[in-house]
């Protein structure tokens, strides 16, 4: 789309030493803790000082620590919700100002389908979720008309992380998991871009506050 990347990343060196490879000169890659509200609004300092205020903020950072109930402890909760929902917060606290003074722009909070229905041994992932639809339509309201917000929710998609949970579920219950999508099959990486570029460009100028759900109509909402 002709946009300088720059992508933060928390602890993969590895993997940022590949994104940066694939993107090229126009890329770059700041390590940072989300979770940290000193940390983002350091890493933000830097980026509006050297590249000025974006014009896209994708908040796609995410922790996962799935456990009954009884068994989250404080810290558990907290590492989620930090990182999950008060991440975004800080993100969009440090780069609305001067996204506003640059004319605009547009944020998409990456959610998931567990901010609107739960599942077992996910109470802070699904409420860390949930919250963050919530706080995509505060933004929306708030940073109207010049910064848009929305939300983009992936169902299944064909990554690492979703073939060692089909790898690990129960035989009995992973036909089910692609019986239950009408398109019969799980989505690509690509086409998740695909959605994320659509957010990010004119093409989606009259829509804010929003979710859009790419996952081959598993959940209809």
């Amino acid at each position: 789309m002709g946009y300088r990347v720059v992508a933060l990343y928390g602890h993969d060196q590895k993997s940022a030493d590949v994104a940066s490879k694939e993107l090229g000169a126009e890329s770059t890659a700041i390590q940072v803790d989300v979770s940290s509200p000193e940390e983002v609004s350091r890493v933000a300092n830097r980026i509006i000082n050297e590249y000025g205020a974006p014009r896209i903020l994708v908040n796609n950072a995410g922790r996962n620590i799935d456990k009954p109930l009884t068994e989250i402890s404080d810290s558990d909760w907290r590492a989620v919700l930090d990182t999950n929902l008060s991440g975004p917060f800080y993100m969009a606290r440090s780069f609305a100002g001067p996204m506003l003074e640059a004319g605009g722009g547009s944020i998409i909070n990456i959610a998931a389908t567990t901010g609107i229905r739960p599942r077992f041994n996910g109470v802070n992932y699904c409420s860390s979720k949930a919250g963050l639809l919530h706080l995509t339509k505060c933004l929306a309201l708030e940073l109207a008309p010049k910064i848009r917000v929305n939300s983009l929710i992936p169902g299944m998609i064909d990554t690492e992380d979703m073939r060692m949970r089909v790898q690990n579920a129960p035989a009995e219950h992973r036909e089910s998991m692609f019986t239950s999508i009408p398109q019969e099959r799980i989505g690509t990486p690509e086409e998740m871009a695909d959605a994320l570029e659509f957010l990010a460009g004119d093409e989606s100028r009259y829509i804010t506050g929003q979710k859009l759900i790419v996952d081959g109509g598993q959940f209809m909402w």
